[in-house]
């Protein structure tokens, strides 16, 4: 698939982004999206095997790229990343929150622990990574922004109890960030993609299918990763100088559409 050029050449020469969960899918578009626009892009998530094939096919594109295998769920490992990036790849100017994930099952069937574990992958997750990157630019006195991947609907959604109050949580989070941390030069932001056409879609059955969703859409497709990077790149652009504190839903109009599987 030919992806079209959106933004110029070199919008972000100088700047360093830091993408999580960009080994696959609308991570990995997102770094390819800011590398191709300049950006040396640093990629962390779990899997270094899909890391490590990342960023060789991000080089191949002559994009300055490197990764680190991280668990954002251990504050710990968060909390000696910072430094380390800092060290060997400069302080980021940008930090995507991509990494995130869930399973599909009724309300009923959901564990305690898998809640759980859905809510510290995407709240405390987010949450460590932000906190650790803000307090970076804040002591170099340095401004810098924040983009997490939510979900563009942020009601009720049947099979997803967990993740629907996971990304609601994340985006409170995004205003409450940017409205404490503005002053310091930081802009936070969420960008919410519909269904979205990736490898995690084989997870999910037919009752979970977003083609149940796609029917009901004012634009009735599937979304590509692009679509996604480029609302990333526009947000961490100079377009984007003045906004802060907004979910932006990259997503067909499915919002409006609601989230009914019947």
């Amino acid at each position: 698939m030919t992806v079209p050029d959106i933004f110029r050449p070199g919008l972000f020469d100088g700047r360093h982004a830091v993408i999580t969960g960009g080994g696959t899918g609308i991570g990995l578009a997102i770094a390819r999206e800011l590398g191709r626009l300049g950006a040396r892009v640093t990629l962390a998530a779990r899997d270094e095997t899909r890391l490590a094939q990342a960023a060789e096919k991000l080089a191949e594109d002559g994009i300055d790229a490197a990764w680190f295998g991280l668990n954002i769920r251990d504050g710990d490992a968060v909390d000696a990343f910072w430094p380390c990036v800092c060290d060997t790849r400069g302080i980021p100017d940008f930090l995507v929150n991509n990494a995130g994930g869930q399973f599909g099952a009724k309300a009923i069937d959901i564990s305690p622990n898998g809640f759980r574990a859905v809510m510290d992958l995407n709240v405390q997750g987010t949450w460590q990574m932000s906190h650790a990157f803000a307090s970076q630019l804040i002591a170099a006195e340095r401004p810098g922004r924040i983009v997490n991947i939510v979900f563009a609907h942020t009601q009720a959604m049947p099979y997803f109890a967990h993740a629907a109050a996971a990304r609601a949580a994340v985006v409170n989070m995004t205003q409450t960030l940017a409205l404490e941390w503005g002053e310091h030069g930081i802009l936070v932001n969420a960008v919410g993609p519909g269904p979205v056409k990736t490898e995690a879609v084989a997870q999910y059955d037919d009752a979970m299918s977003g083609d149940l969703v796609i029917a009901k859409m004012p634009v009735p497709r599937w979304g590509e990763p692009h679509e996604t990077a480029y609302a990333v790149a526009f947000l961490l652009s100079p377009a984007g100088d003045w906004i802060t504190g907004i979910l932006m839903p990259v997503d067909g109009g499915g919002q409006l559409a609601g989230r009914r599987f019947s």
